[in-house]
């Protein structure tokens, strides 16, 4: 059968018999959540600043959309203290089932809730929302079709007009071969989101490219297994694109997204006390133990920071007062 890119992903992803309803993520591939709990400590850290911007309310959320395993919001809800976990209002954003060991004070949801007066994170959630691929031909854009059995792709009609509009101001083509993923449901899942949020700040985390320097011919990739694989929408490996989130911050102002950063997760982390920085030798020597340990943790923050890994990632956060 063949299909548009999108509507491949759609299926191979999150039909019947879809990756992520019939797969564990934490068993084809690493996340920052799955690498440290440093991960989790940091973005409790975020919410706590979250929660003292709104003035300490009664009721606080946590929303992790795109929840997986459910790794992020636990690893959150267990690091916190007594006062501050008594108030949260903890909600897990998956279409996958919920997981038999999650904390019963989170709620499990296939959408995101109303009225959201907290914090907002997806963590690698916008790269499998499903985009079509189009590639440039002498005509201009066409879309690309996938067969779902084998991978082997042709070229089908041109893009909508509003796909095509999307792809003149964000990802503009000018060579044929070159190849571009439209970007515009990702904006619209994400502009969803801020306009959820009645109070509080939203943070998408991803793989990233800006305008100024999308990859000529797209970043459609396939995992499985930890390894990465042919992006082959049978429903056997995860299919992942990344994700232009200078579109997606200009979608969350447009539905009332006060303000507006982007920088990387190496900036980000580091501004919420995440270093990587080794303890001192004189530490060795007066306590081994916690010497180690502090080891250990240095290791696990370095990982997260590591330009050429996580730290590379992007962090869009857009607030609404």
């Amino acid at each position: 059968m063949w299909l548009t890119w999108r509507a491949a992903m759609e299926q191979a992803l999150y039909g019947e018999s879809g990756f992520y309803l019939r797969e564990r993520p934490s068993g084809h591939f690493r996340t920052s959540v799955g690498a440290s709990p440093v991960f989790a400590e940091a973005v409790l850290r975020e919410l706590t600043a979250v929660d003292e911007a709104l003035g300490r309310p009664a009721v606080l959320d946590l929303v992790d959309v795109g929840a997986g395993e459910g790794r992020l919001a636990s690893g959150v809800l267990a690091a916190a203290p007594p006062g501050l976990r008594s108030r949260l209002r903890v909600t897990a954003v998956d279409l996958a089932p919920r997981p038999s060991r999650l904390p019963e004070e989170i709620v499990w949801a296939r959408l995101v809730p109303d009225a959201i007066h907290g914090l907002v994170i997806a963590n690698e959630w916008l790269d499998n929302v499903p985009v079509d691929v189009v590639e440039q031909t002498a005509d201009g854009p066409r879309l690309v079709q996938v067969n779902l059995a084998d991978g082997e792709e042709r070229l089908g009609g041109r893009p909508t007009e509003e796909d095509l509009a999307w792809l003149g101001r964000w990802w503009p083509m000018r060579t044929a071969g070159e190849r571009a993923e439209i970007g515009r449901p990702r904006d619209e899942a994400w502009a969803a989101v801020i306009a959820r949020l009645a109070r509080g700040r939203a943070i998408a985390i991803d793989y990233a490219h800006s305008r100024d320097d999308r990859p000529p011919y797209g970043t459609l990739a396939g995992y499985r297994d930890g390894a990465t694989v042919a992006p082959v929408p049978d429903g056997s490996c995860d299919i992942t694109a990344h994700v232009a989130l200078d579109a997606c911050a200009d979608a969350g102002r447009r539905a009332g997204a006060a303000t507006t950063a982007l920088t990387t997760q190496r900036e980000a982390l580091r501004a919420l006390g995440v270093t990587g920085r080794r303890p001192s030798v004189e530490h060795a020597r007066d306590d081994p133990r916690g010497y180690l340990q502090a080891l250990a943790r240095a290791s696990e923050e370095a990982e997260l920071i590591a330009a050429e890994g996580f730290g590379g990632f992007g962090w869009l956060a857009q607030s609404r007062a």
